[in-house]
């Protein structure tokens, strides 16, 4: 590789490594906040599948008094 190859090749690296470092302590910065905005999203995710739980429960309670199970 010619001189000037080496060159453009460590500049390329360099100015990559310029542009991601402030990315990256963007978002290690912001991680906590984005965790803290999708707890309720998450909260209502786990509520939603409680509720669903407990008619599917209901509905195959018959059938599980009768000894049916289902094959995985």
């Amino acid at each position: 590789m010619s001189g000037l190859g080496t060159f453009i090749t460590w500049l390329v690296l360099l100015v990559r490594l310029v542009l991601r470092w402030p990315r990256a302590l963007l978002a290690r910065l912001l991680w906590p906040l984005v965790r803290l905005i999708e707890l309720p999203f998450r909260l209502r995710d786990i509520t939603l599948a409680a509720a669903l739980a407990l008619p599917r429960a209901i509905l195959f309670l018959p059938a599980r008094a009768l000894g049916v199970r289902p094959q995985h």
